[in-house]
């Protein structure tokens, strides 16, 4: 076993990991759910499946508790009344201009906490640029959206409801109105002592998201010493995921960090493929010159093509240009569709992007290079990555797998093994006029 090998399992034997088209291609929602999204009744009923946290004192049972005590600020102390109320907010449509849209409208309990679209549907059919995140695992995020531009729960929690694609009410003390004429001022007094404000709505809706911690996966099993929690080809995968693959570069999981992610930003040429990066960053200097507010920002990185250049819109520095927060790997056998623009619908699509180095461009992260990874390699690195999905999961990630492979052996866009074999350079297909 390779010393990268060695550190990932010490660290968690501790712990206990064209958008028309591509809708096409997601499992199809209900006919009758609003937005796509399943009905209140049938998300609340998976939310006791999965037998959440309801007291705020439980330390999630694969966590060390001073890990889970460092994520809890310390105005936000959790508690069965606050995540009671969160819990409701979560569900509440009265926070969406037209009534139509909650945090569980994108966040669904029954698609894994996302909603399985490449980006999303807000109020009137209007869509955003970025997939929608799984709010699952996300309390140990240590910044929150694809760019980074909030650092906490909290703070993530507020801006969907202002936003005009997502929940597009007009104001956070219109929003407190809806919330005083709906009733809710009994239920923020006793949760926090106070009536219905803004803030408190936002740390209500991010105390019940942080009894979303889901990381009984089989990979701890294997890693406490049950060699049959993986298959053959996942225990492969395993080693290919800490060498040749050179996944642990930025998703390396340990006690801290069981989520997998750097928490940093990478520009692995997702976007490279339509968009004009340097005219776009002088477009949004120019609007964020006018106007720099987090509003402003919030806007400009969900609803407009401003969208696609990333962590640039947050600090400004063309290093960051393209670049987007290393994702957590826990789940991700069932958060479908990939990338912040959900524009990869397999885990083989994300392997195949990887395996040649993803798409050439100036602002390009130094670590991306192409893999030389076989067939094989590929399938057993998916392998590994369905073993880091929780239990509750287990009869869904199964079907994942099938459905993933099955549309992998049809299409895969992707893939292009002359350059992920280095038997030729992607400068020497562009001058044939045989790559993009």
């Amino acid at each position: 076993m390779s010393t990268c090998v060695h550190r990932m399992a010490v660290g968690f034997a501790f712990v206990g990991l064209a958008a028309s088209a591509i809708a096409q291609q997601t499992p199809p929602p209900p006919a009758s759910a609003t937005h796509g999204a399943a009905a209140k009744g049938v998300q609340e009923r998976e939310l006791g499946r999965l037998a959440l946290s309801a007291d705020g004192v439980s330390v999630p049972p694969t966590l060390d508790p001073a890990a889970w005590r460092a994520v809890i600020p310390s105005d936000n102390a959790l508690d069965a009344k606050r995540i009671a109320l969160g819990r409701k907010l979560y569900f509440e449509t009265a926070l969406s201009s037209d009534g139509s849209v909650s945090c569980s409208t994108c966040h669904d309990a029954t698609r894994s906490f996302t909603d399985r679209r490449p980006v999303s549907e807000g109020v009137g059919g209007a869509l955003g640029r970025r997939n929608a995140p799984t709010t699952m695992n996300a309390a140990l995020l240590h910044v929150q959206f694809w760019d980074g531009r909030e650092g906490t729960l909290e703070e993530q929690a507020g801006q969907p409801i202002l936003n005009p694609v997502e929940m597009a009410m007009p104001s956070q003390e219109a929003a407190v109105a809806k919330l005083k004429a709906a009733g809710y001022d009994a239920e923020f007094q006793g949760a926090y002592q106070r009536d219905v404000n803004y803030e408190d709505l936002q740390r209500a809706i991010a105390g019940f998201e942080r009894t979303l911690i889901f990381l009984d996966a089989p990979i701890e099993r294997f890693l406490a010493g049950d060699r049959g929690a993986l298959s053959d080809d996942a225990r492969a995968g395993f080693v290919l995921f800490n060498g040749k693959a050179r996944c642990v570069s930025c998703h390396a999981m340990s006690r801290d960090n069981p989520l997998g992610t750097d928490n940093r930003f990478h520009n692995i040429g997702v976007s490279a493929r339509t968009k004009d990066f340097e005219s776009l960053a002088k477009k949004a200097l120019a609007m964020l010159a006018e106007d720099g507010s987090e509003k402003k920002l919030d806007e400009l990185a969900v609803g407009t093509d401003l969208s696609e250049l990333g962590r640039f819109m947050v600090s400004k520095s063309y290093a960051d240009i393209g670049s987007f927060r290393t994702q957590q790997i826990r789940n991700v056998g069932i958060t479908a569709p990939y990338m912040h623009d959900g524009s990869m619908q397999t885990l083989w699509d994300v392997m195949d992007h990887y395996n040649k180095g993803g798409e050439p461009n100036t602002f390009l992260d130094g670590g991306m290079e192409a893999l030389a990874l076989t067939e094989t390699e590929i399938d057993q690195l998916v392998a590994f990555m369905f073993a880091l999905t929780d239990q509750r999961f287990a009869a869904l990630n199964e079907e994942e797998h099938a459905r993933q492979r099955a549309l992998a052996q049809k299409q895969r866009p992707f893939k292009d093994e002359a350059i992920a074999l280095r038997r030729v350079f992607d400068f020497e297909k562009r001058a044939q006029g045989g790559a993009k």
